[in-house]
């Protein structure tokens, strides 16, 4: 791998928990409001967090 190939995969892997990171505190933030519906936000959390993985897969492919 170049240098800037590197750099760009470094990025991707950077995003991608920087994105599933806020995912995870808005949903934790979203379950201490409404204890209530823990269940719907912790499906929508790990729905969300896998199709940010493929993205993130997707773009480590593509450098």
């Amino acid at each position: 791998m170049e240098i800037p190939q590197m750099v760009g995969a470094g990025l991707v892997v950077i995003g991608v928990g920087i994105g599933i990171g806020r995912i995870g505190g808005s949903a934790m933030d979203a379950i201490a409001r409404q204890p209530e519906a823990y269940g719907k936000i912790q499906t929508a959390m790990l729905i969300v967090a896998a199709l940010i993985e493929g993205i993130g897969f997707a773009a480590l492919f593509a450098v």
